[in-house]
């Protein structure tokens, strides 16, 4: 007897056996019934075409009280594995095409990049795979949850329909992502912009000093020093535009940045064990050629483990 058939996208052809493994085997340790032979027999999973996957009830021995639920749940778990990690990035680029087909300025392919850090890793950056993974897998359980509750009333599923007209509450949280990735997007586009307004004030503006140097202590603490390594402190921008625009647009640990700009020196040199950081990256744009970066030279290696934390 069957219970019901699953349609897979064409994308999903080549693993459909896999997927007939997995609900068979999921089910299986849901059961419990690896030595009860009469259980075991109760329900088969079938690679019916290329994209079709049919589970039957095996009569006698299936019961429908006692099975179904396991059978449901276990096929919906193995289906939302799939979408999850099959589909989402096709729904993902779905949401946002129709959400800015009529906006001409939008950059679909960048927000896609967007919600892909946002959702793959690089918002969860400094705090291990473990959030990354609870993460994944309460939007699978979103998607589970709601393909259950279809198996237990219908004996059809087409997969990529369901996924593309249905899932509302898994849909609506993607949506959500597209919405703060664009607020991401606008945001960096914005910081991006003020950082090459920078650049070119900078290579307009006339030089004050012929060196500093400037020392990591880590994090976004710096020290600035003449070219004789001695403390210089920095005025504020004598650039009055420029000045609202640090004090607007600038974050509180990139303040080094409005200091370098009013001491406008010929030439950085900025003495770190991070140079990979954002902020010493942003250095480099703006001041472009002017800047040298080390991780330990001669003129510094005496005082550098003194200033520098560990």
């Amino acid at each position: 007897m069957e219970l019901f058939t699953v349609s897979l996208p064409a994308s999903a052809m080549p693993r459909a056996g896999e997927l007939v493994k997995s609900m068979t085997e999921q089910t299986v340790v849901a059961l419990h019934i690896d030595s009860n032979t009469q259980s075991a027999a109760a329900v088969e999973f079938l690679s019916t075409s290329d994209h079709d996957i049919r589970c039957d009830a095996v009569l006698p021995a299936f019961q429908l009280q006692s099975h179904g639920p396991v059978i449901y749940r276990a096929t919906s778990n193995v289906l939302a594995e799939y979408v999850v990690n099959e589909l989402e990035t096709g729904i993902l680029a779905s949401i946002i095409r129709k959400k800015y087909r009529n906006n001409p300025n939008a950059e679909p392919a960048i927000i896609e990049k967007y919600c892909h850090d946002m959702l793959h890793g690089k918002e969860w950056d400094g705090l291990g795979t473990k959030f990354l993974d609870a993460d994944r897998q309460r939007r699978k359980n979103k998607v589970a949850e709601e393909i259950e509750v279809y198996l237990q009333t219908h004996t059809h599923l087409n997969l990529e329909g369901f996924a593309t007209f249905r899932l509302e509450l898994y849909r609506k949280e993607l949506a959500e992502v597209v919405e703060y990735a664009l607020d991401e997007y606008v945001l960096d586009k914005q910081y991006q912009e003020f950082i090459s307004l920078l650049k070119y004030f900078v290579f307009l503006q006339e030089t004050k000093v012929p060196h500093v140097h400037l020392l990591h202590k880590g994090g976004h603490e710096f020290s600035i020093y003449n070219e004789f390594f001695q403390p210089l402190e920095p005025k504020p921008p004598s650039d009055r535009i420029v000045a609202e625009m640090l004090e607007t647009e600038m974050n509180i640990e990139d303040m080094v940045i409005s200091s370098l700009i009013s001491v406008s020196p010929k030439h950085i040199t900025i003495h770190t064990r991070q140079p990979d950081m954002q902020v010493i990256r942003t250095i480099e744009t703006i001041f472009d050629t002017r800047v040298t970066v080390c991780v330990k030279c001669a003129s510094c290696s005496s005082s550098f483990d003194e200033v520098v934390q560990p």
